[in-house]
């Protein structure tokens, strides 16, 4: 029978012990980051409350040309028009209205002044990486979004009398799907923005991008009313898990089990698009400090 060295630690205790010490330490660091940042931003919107809210209501013009124009249509044509009666797609085109605020990230265009204002090479200079701060900054912002939000759902409520059969199991999915479709969105647009690093004219390449975005994603028009081909191309690109999925989880347009395969699709996505940031990134540090030197 062996005895244990004095003051050594009893095998499989306090080495697991330590490692979930440290795990829960991580957790609650990150966790503390993104409550700070997502507060600096609550705080920082606030003083901006009227020029949020007049935002939000020039925002609010396309999903209503959109809502006009297809209840009319399917009126025309009997009630209804690619599965949705003009109820629907006023329940459609509301919730549009909540989710194309929340999906919005930070632009192509704000790394160009941040790569030529020379703000990047502060960034470099923080112990987290840049990402984290914009996705937790733009998700404080995301609170004062849904505050200001409500009195113009409720208006819209008002006058176009959407038609909804919202279940448990969607308000879930729905909850769960908003913030997979900012944080796939986010990572999408920060990949288009490192772009900058390669090139000072990224317009371009993020009109393809919105363009194939707006087509396929179920922003423009809900995917059931686009040709066939083009739901079999939409199947295979990460867009309308971004709009369309969650919008429609919501107003019960899905069956439990495309909710959970929509929410698989998100997680997929995000893991997909999260790996090639992470490449691309160290590339485009690589370059910016080759440049610098």
């Amino acid at each position: 029978m062996t005895s244990a060295t004095p003051g050594a630690p009893a095998a499989g205790s306090s080495a697991p012990s330590t490692l979930d010490g440290g795990l829960l330490a991580a957790i609650r660091g990150w966790i503390g980051f993104y409550v700070t940042t997502m507060r600096l931003a609550v705080t920082a919107q606030i003083q901006y409350r009227v020029s949020n809210y007049f935002y939000m209501i020039g925002m609010i013009a396309e999903p209503v040309i959109y809502l006009v124009v297809w209840s009319t249509v399917a009126r025309q044509q009997g009630g209804e028009v690619g599965g949705f009666t003009p109820g629907e797609f006023a329940a459609y085109y509301i919730v549009w209205t909540l989710v194309r605020n929340m999906n919005i990230a930070l632009t192509p265009y704000a790394w160009e002044e941040r790569v030529r204002g020379g703000e990047l090479a502060g960034m470099l200079l923080r112990p987290v990486h840049p990402i984290h701060f914009d996705l937790g900054f733009l998700a404080g912002w995301k609170a004062v979004v849904i505050v200001l939000w409500l009195p113009l759902a409720a208006f819209l409520t008002l006058i176009f009398q959407p038609t909804l059969a919202i279940r448990p199991i969607d308000l879930v999915v729905f909850f769960v799907a908003i913030w997979g479709a900012y944080v796939l969105r986010s990572m999408f647009l920060w990949l288009l923005g490192l772009v900058t690093f390669w090139t000072t004219r990224v317009g371009p390449v993020f009109d393809i991008f919105f363009t194939a975005e707006l087509l396929l994603s179920g922003r423009l028009v809900p995917l059931s009313l686009m040709p066939d081909w083009a739901q079999q191309v939409a199947g295979f690109l990460p867009f309308q898990w971004t709009f369309g999925f969650p919008i429609e989880a919501l107003i019960g347009q899905l069956p439990p089990e495309q909710l959970l395969g929509g929410l698989t699709m998100q997680l997929l996505w995000i893991a997909i698009s999260a790996t090639i940031v992470a490449v691309a990134w160290r590339l485009a540090v690589k370059r910016f400090s080759a440049v610098g030197g």
